[in-house]
């Protein structure tokens, strides 16, 4: 079932050139110029429900301009969406009921209230009976684990502390689709796996789609099986994470520490990255040679130890920007 449908959506922006100095700064307000940026051009995807989806991107890709035409912040110039059968400019609070949005780096919560709290004041916000919203706190409480801090007032929490506030306030009123931009940015690693294990539980309790922007690759490869990448406002790869890794994983990292040297500098389909004498580091393109092959120029018998994996997911998604642009 598809409850998120873009089709050909595109926004502009009118942005003022300053030239530079105290010159440049003058002309810009006595005899402004512009240029037309496109934000967003001719983009279409549709997400179904359930899903966890990574939608992904530089800085400046189109991203966010995308995201906040998608919950009503802005609108269109061209194209349509619906999400829920719901046309964000025509059905603004109707929609805001049914989905969620958290904004890694923006608040939503009151620092002075503790979360148990800032939870009633959102549950009145949507109207949802005392009753009601009680049993949802506790529900929350016991299942993502709130015990220690529901009672603290949010300014003296953690920022993993209150980016798991900031998630759990957004599912007081039940939405059917959670929007997460940059949820673990500034995160350590352990407090990142908590919020990756918070945001998997509520994909599977409550059913909740998640829409999810983020530049960490551990968020997506550990979250998502399906990836949208959009750079200078196109659309440039729509595909499941598994068929990213498959295609575009034709490159093999083979570290080996060995007894003897061996050169390997004019082998086709080899890179060394590190030579160390006795310790190699080397890419293998495995469209135009083996690992097996390759482990047989090294040698086995030569071998004492070695590691075989694949090329950082970071590097692959870095090689797509660049070659989109």
């Amino acid at each position: 079932m598809k409850i998120i449908e873009v089709n050909n959506l595109s926004k502009t922006f009118k942005v003022k050139i300053k030239e530079k100095g105290l010159k440049g700064s003058l002309k810009s307000i006595i005899n402004p110029k512009y240029k037309i940026v496109n934000a967003v051009n001719n983009v279409s995807f549709s997400v179904d429900k359930g899903e966890i989806i990574a939608f992904i991107g530089p800085n400046g890709a189109g991203k966010s301009t995308t995201i906040k035409m998608m919950t009503s912040i802005l609108y269109p110039d061209e194209g349509n969406i619906k999400i829920l059968g719901l046309d964000p400019a025509k059905d603004r609070k109707k929609l805001a009921y049914e989905i969620g949005t958290v904004f890694g780096q923006k608040e939503q919560l009151w620092t002075h209230l503790t979360p148990y709290d800032n939870f009633k004041f959102f549950g009145a916000i949507y109207d949802i009976p005392e009753k009601a919203v009680e049993k949802k706190i506790e529900e929350f409480r016991v299942l993502f684990e709130l015990d220690k801090f529901i009672n603290t007032p949010v300014r003296n929490l953690s920022l993993g502390q209150r980016i798991i506030c900031e998630i759990v306030a957004s599912l007081i009123h039940e939405p059917k689709i959670l929007f997460l931009d940059e949820p673990t940015i500034g995160l350590d690693p352990v407090v990142k796996e908590n919020i990756r294990t918070l945001i998997k539980r509520m994909n599977k309790e409550y059913k909740t789609t998640i829409f999810l922007t983020s530049h960490d690759v551990g968020d997506i490869e550990k979250l998502c099986k399906r990836v949208i990448i959009i750079n200078n406002g196109q659309l440039v790869l729509d595909d499941t994470m598994e068929n990213l890794k498959y295609h575009y994983l034709n490159q093999k990292i083979v570290e080996a520490k060995m007894k003897e040297k061996v050169n390997l500098d004019d082998e086709v389909g080899i890179t060394i990255l590190k030579d160390k004498g006795y310790n190699l580091k080397i890419e293998v393109d495995t469209t135009k040679r083996s690992v097996a092959d390759a482990i047989r120029l090294l040698n086995p018998d030569n071998i004492i130890d070695i590691n075989i994996s694949n090329v950082p997911l970071e590097n692959i998604i870095s090689d797509i920007y660049r070659n989109k642009e």
